[in-house]
């Protein structure tokens, strides 16, 4: 009875389950396979998504097949998310053969997969991840989350593998991990959206607009009305948009629009089973483009294209540089793409074409194929090429003869795919970019300088009628002047007129239909450019002048009029020879960034190497075949075509154009060289690392190319001014105009008595006339644009060129403007002031105990420590083979590591190392030679042999009492010595004696001292952040002689104290190099990288040191009060001219007798323009400071600083930590943690003197290195 009513309990329990899962799951069915066979130990859960999947599919016929398979345990579909769940058995199938089958059924397959991505820290890590896994062939879709820290990637299962995504990731430097949750909750939601379709005619039109649709990627749906004219859609948002979807019906020759593109619902399976509601906007898919934009003349272009672009429908972000002739666009990709904004540029009346961006890095490949004869030949290439691995797509045209090849870049390259088409047998090669370089101004000082010769041929001419005029006006005015009236061809027509009118003809209709196609184009999209003051005041003097001639004509006048026909002519003369001037003198800012462009070398030796290194054979490739892990050779004298490092040979490289380093730089195997560098004596071979867009010189390039296209705040007021500018120049001269008539009518003598050549012979009105309308033509003539806008740009294109040629690196107008305003500098410690690894810093030897030589002691110590993989190890092994100047060591054995405590082993076979020593002998005046005092080698050995082995024990304090050694006080005394300063001291025992101790610290930067008192004397605060311990900071702050320590400093933490700063009204730089630094980088006024650093640190600082060389945060500062100030000058000369130019112009200053002609206002406006960009040019010449002069300057300022002038603050959190047990840090490992645990009575004396006394006072005579 018992075992019965226990048997009920059981049922009804299980049956309470079995409901209770029922009503947490929908998708429970009673009395599945899942629950009448559970899932063996060895089972796993996969979900698909199957595109094309519809109601009218046979979802029982999919799934029973599915279950069929062998190892299948349970399988469910869904044709309303279009989901297939399979649950199976991984010791007998595996997903790729599910999908097989899946996909021989005939459906495309797509899966998901969480990573969990431990290590980033800002968005750029987000940008990093999304740009290089999205790429990857097989990917669909990736999103990455910072703060859930995540990654969702939609992927093809037959392409690449959960594992191969997850190794994706760690390989850039993050840690991942695959998460368990299910699969299908990327693709949990869905969109619907109503698309309005013309043009659909019969059922014929629904169903295949249907059948289309329906098997485009992401469609769960759609459901097609002839009647309402409209489709309804629902799809997966993380796969398709809306106008995608439209595009496509658009693209079966359909008219289609959006309904409207609105918030829509999105219904999601929540996880426990309940259907909520949320609602979602349209995702933005921005992608950026740069665009070479040709014919801006002046700030109000710029203006122009930012503000009509910015009105379109998808434009995000338009930034236009008038210097570089370009456009960089942030657009949404699923409104337009970047030939549309092309498009949107030239119907503004400029050039323009889309700029290529490094297409071959991305797998887009353009080649150019010859020997191509017939249809035959593009099928044989099109099929070899699509059968290829790694090749995603292929497309010949044979009328063309050209290629377009998608592929894999980490599959293949560009050469692999040319060496495919040569084994056909033909020949293919790449097809260069037409694009014109934008630095290139030849194109436009040729053409300026032919116009400028078009408007002198007839200009001359009318010059020396002008002069003829005058002088026969002002001595034969009694007989009609210049213009008798027996001179007179008709009446009303004078010679002189004639002759004018023909000169002046050409010149308006050739020499200015530049001029007035670019006016038209201006003003049909009602903004008013520089262009339009140029037309307004030609036209208005030739159409003036040719009524005027017309009207006398007409009345048969007995004297022809005076005309303004000498106007046009003399103002395309000075404006063509300012522009022509202008576009020579910005070339030249220019050239900094064209000589780095230069450097690139054009092609490259690639080798096949053998065993031995010696090479089979030799390639000469264009540079942009090169792909990576090639080895190429660079002869004597040639350039580095790559970055890359040496795997043989010994040379010299100059690096002085690209890192501003002038002494050469040595290159052996394993050193690193960079593109476009220049070797010097001695052949290498290198095998190439960064290729192509990704060569440093490349990033260089493309760095202060953006920064060039960057504006300065103060430039962006001055674009904006621009704007307002020619509406407000016009307004004036038509007020002249208006005002001098009124004079004129009111008070005649006025103008008699001011206009210059007065003729009593014509008319008062007629003078009145011609008087105005010469002072406003000449308000017209004068008033100059451009040089407000080119104040800003010319001065930071030279200056950031100026700054690469010296190793730095500027991103752009706003942190050049701001670096000069920087009040307090915050450097990181480790790799920033500090050289980032252990060093060894001191080697003393106990000679009374040891009697031991230094190259003895060197080479079993560099020995033993060869074995050990311990930071300190490493950088000990480091140190003996420099000292002992050879790579091969001697033989270690039984060696054995305790962690925390130090190393012990045997060491033999060192004696060649000791033989090497030099026997050169120096006799020193005053010494003696007796040598008898000294020991004997059969002293040194007892034995009188020397020792083929010896026992070796290196370790901290505690490792050396283990071991039976006793420490004397004043080896103990100089090891805290070293601790206090916060150096890791270890002793070194061999065969039972104690013969040395040797202090690793990271040591200080050689320059680092100077930098910090420079930048104190420039008024500069100096502070140091670090996550190391207190005692540490402030032993390195008081080397450098920095007042201010923010010690244990998290690195989350940084930003907030960038913050803190910020808050109280100072302007913060923050110079750092690590992956940590980046958030406080990005946040500080200016973030200043080391080159040396990390990518993500580069890519979140504004300036980028190449060299390692604090000095340069330096002249950076200096090199941005220089453009500064140059800057303000410019303004201050473009200001002036027009404030002072224009009242002058417009007739305020003729009582003191300034009088002004058009032609002279013309040659005043080409003057200003040219003046700027010459103003800017000086900044070539700009010099970095010397060391020498720094030096000088500092000279008895520099000193070390006492622990009581140091103040030091503490990150969040330290109450947590022990004061006794640092965190780990380079240079001071876990080694010495028991060393000084075991040490409490030293510890609180160390303390103590650190409070009291200088942290340097423990520095005595016999710390010196020996």
């Amino acid at each position: 009875l018992t075992l019965f009513l226990n048997f009920l309990l059981s049922l009804q329990k299980n049956g309470l389950d079995a409901e209770k899962h029922g009503l947490d799951n929908l998708a429970y069915e009673y009395g599945s396979q899942s629950e009448l066979y559970p899932p063996s130990t060895a089972s796993c859960r996969a979900t698909f998504k199957l595109l094309g999947l519809t109601p009218e599919h046979q979802v029982h016929a999919i799934q029973s097949r599915v279950s069929g398979l062998n190892g299948v345990l349970t399988a469910s579909l869904s044709s309303a998310s279009s989901l297939a769940k399979v649950d199976y058995d991984t010791s007998v199938i595996t997903t790729k053969e599910i999908v097989l089958e899946l996909q021989a059924i005939g459906f495309n397959v797509e899966s998901a997969v969480r990573i969990g991505v431990n290590g980033m820290h800002c968005q750029s890590c987000v940008q990093s991840i999304e740009g290089h896994i999205g790429p990857l062939s097989g990917v669909s879709h990736i999103q990455v989350s910072l703060q859930d820290a995540a990654a969702l990637i939609v992927y093809q299962p037959l392409l690449v593998t959960q594992e191969e995504l997850k190794d994706k990731i760690e390989d850039m430097g993050f840690e991942a991990t695959l998460l368990t949750a299910d699969q299908g909750d990327v693709f949990n939601s869905t969109q619907t959206v109503t698309i309005w379709i013309v043009g659909m005619t019969c059922n014929s039109c629904v169903q295949s607009i249907e059948g289309r649709i329906s098997q485009a990627t992401g469609v769960r749906s759609i459901a097609v009305s002839l009647k309402e004219e409209k489709g309804t859609i629902t799809f997966d948002p993380s796969l398709t948009q809306p106008e995608q979807l439209r595009a496509a019906i658009e693209d079966m020759g359909f008219e289609a629009s959006l309904e409207g593109r609105h918030q829509e619902k999105t219904l999601t399976w929540v996880s426990n089973g309940t259907l909520s509601h949320k609602t979602t906007g349209n995702e933005v898919k921005v992608q950026k483009c740069f665009i070479c934009v040709t014919g801006m003349t002046c700030a109000s272009c710029v203006a122009n294209i930012e503000r009509n672009l910015l009105k379109h429908k998808g434009i995000i972000m338009v930034l236009v540089s008038l210097m570089a002739g370009k456009a960089e666009v942030k657009y949404d990709s699923e409104v337009l793409n970047a030939a549309a904004v092309t498009q949107l540029i030239e119907d503004l009346g400029f050039g323009a074409k889309l700029i290529e961006d490094n297409a071959v890095a991305h797998g887009k490949l353009d080649l150019a194929i010859t020997g191509m004869t017939c249809a035959s030949c593009v099928h044989n290439i099109e099929s070899k090429l699509n059968t290829t691995k790694g090749i995603l797509g292929a497309s010949v045209a044979l009328a063309t003869k050209k290629a377009q090849v998608q592929f894999d870049p980490d599959v293949l390259g560009a050469r692999d795919i040319i060496k495919i088409i040569q084994s056909l047998g033909f020949e293919a090669s790449l097809v260069k970019s037409g694009y014109k370089n934008n630095l290139d101004h030849t194109e436009e000082i040729r053409q300026w300088k032919n116009s400028f010769l078009l408007s002198l041929v007839f200009g001359l001419p009318v010059m020396g009628l002008m002069i003829y005029m005058m002088v026969m006006d002002s001595q034969h005015q009694e007989h009609g002047g210049s213009m008798p009236e027996e001179q007179n061809l008709l009446p009303g027509l004078s010679l002189l007129n004639l002759a004018f009118f023909l000169l002046c003809t050409p010149v308006q209709i050739f020499g200015g239909r530049y001029f007035y196609v670019q006016a038209y184009r201006s003003l049909k999209h009602r903004t008013a450019n520089m262009d339009v003051l140029i037309v307004l005041a030609t036209s208005i003097a030739y159409i003036y002048s040719c009524v005027v001639l017309i009207v006398a004509m007409a009345e048969r006048a007995s004297q022809s009029p005076v005309t303004f026909f000498d106007t046009p002519p003399m103002l395309f003369v000075f404006i063509a020879l300012g522009r022509w001037l202008e576009h020579v003198a910005k070339s030249k800012t220019s050239e900094a960034l064209a000589k780095l462009m230069s450097l690139q070398a054009t092609d490259a030796t690639v080798v096949t190497l053998g065993h031995d290194h010696s090479i089979i054979s030799e390639e000469q490739v264009v540079v942009e075949l090169v792909q990576r892990g090639d080895i190429v050779k660079v002869a004597p004298g040639g350039k580095f075509p790559v970055d890359g490092k040496v795997i043989e040979g010994n040379s010299m490289a100059d690096e002085s154009l690209i890192t501003g380093e002038p002494m050469p730089v040595s290159k052996k195997v394993g050193s690193s060289v960079i593109a476009g560098s220049i070797n010097a004596h001695g052949a290498l071979l290198v095998e190439a690392t960064h290729v192509g867009a990704d060569t440093t010189l490349s990033q260089i390039v493309k760095l202060v190319e953006e920064a060039q296209t960057s504006k300065a705040p103060i430039q962006q007021f001055a674009d904006r001014l621009s704007g307002y500018f020619v509406p407000f120049i016009v307004i004036v001269s038509v007020l002249t105009l208006v005002a001098w008539l009124g004079i004129g009518f009111v008070d005649f003598d006025i103008v008699k008595e001011n206009f210059p050549g007065y003729n009593p012979n014509i008319s008062n009105a007629e003078v009145i006339v011609r008087f105005a309308f010469q002072a406003s033509i000449t308000v017209l003539s004068i008033a100059c644009p451009c040089s407000l806008g080119l104040a800003t740009p010319t001065a930071v294109m030279v200056g950031t060129g100026v700054g690469a040629q010296n190793g730095i690196l500027i991103k752009g107008g706003e942190p050049l403007e701001m670096a000069h305003k920087i009040r307090v500098v915050m450097f990181d410690k480790t790799g920033t002031i500090t050289n980032g690894v252990p060093r060894v810093t001191r080697v003393l030897v106990l000679w009374e105990v040891a009697r031991m030589p230094l190259r003895k002691i060197l080479a079993l110590v560099g020995t033993a420590e060869a074995s050990s993989e311990h930071p300190l190890g490493i950088a000990v092994a480091k140190h003996c083979k420099e000292e002992l100047g050879s790579s091969v060591l001697g033989y270690c054995q039984d060696f054995q590591a305790v962690p925390g405590c130090g190393i012990s082993c045997r060491v033999s076979n060192v004696e060649h190392l000791l033989q090497s020593q030099s026997d050169e002998r120096f006799l020193l005046p005053g010494v003696t030679t007796d040598e008898s005092s000294l020991l004997s080698a059969a002293e040194l050995s007892p034995a009188g042999l020397t020792p083929s082995s010896y026992s070796v024990l290196i370790g901290n304090r505690e490792w050396m009492r283990r071991n039976g050694h006793h420490i004397q006080a004043d080896v103990d005394a100089a090891m805290s010595s070293h601790e206090t300063k916060g150096q890791t001291a270890i002793l070194v025992a061999i065969d039972g004696v104690l013969c040395a101790m040797l202090a690793i610290a990271d040591t200080v930067k050689t320059e680092a001292a100077l930098a910090v008192q420079t930048l104190s004397s420039m008024g500069i605060e100096v502070v140091m952040i670090t996550g190391d311990n207190r005692r540490t900071a402030k032993a390195i702050a008081a080397q450098v002689g920095i007042r201010k320590v923010l010690a244990e400093v998290l690195p989350s933490h940084k930003v907030a104290k960038v913050q803190e700063l910020q808050e109280k009204g100072l302007r913060v730089a923050m110079v750092g190099d690590g992956v940590n630094d980046s958030p406080a980088l990005a946040r500080a006024d200016v973030g200043i990288a080391i080159g040396t650093g990390t990518d993500v640190a580069i890519e979140a600082a504004d300036i980028v040191l190449i060299r390692n060389d604090l000095l340069d945060v330096v002249a950076s500062i200096e090199l941005s009060q220089k453009t500064v100030r140059r800057i303000r000058i410019n303004f201050v000369f473009a200001l002036i001219y027009n404030l002072v130019g224009i009242p002058i112009a417009a007739g305020v200053f003729m009582p003191a007798g300034l009088v002004l002609q058009p032609w002279m206002g013309s040659a005043a406006m080409a003057a200003s323009s040219v003046s700027v960009v010459l103003s800017s040019l000086l900044l070539r010449m700009y010099k970095k400071t010397s060391v020498e002069l720094y030096e000088v300057r500092a000279r008895g300022q520099m000193r070390s600083l006492r622990s009581s002038q140091i103040s030091t603050h503490l990150g969040v959190n330290v109450q947590r930590r022990s004061p006794v047990l640092p965190r780990e840090q380079p240079g001071q490992s876990a080694a010495v943690t028991p060393a000084l645990s075991g040490q409490g009575p030293s510890i609180n004396s160390v303390q103590e003197q650190q409070d009291r006394c200088s942290l340097l006072d423990h520095q005595t005579a016999e710390d010196s290195n020996v």
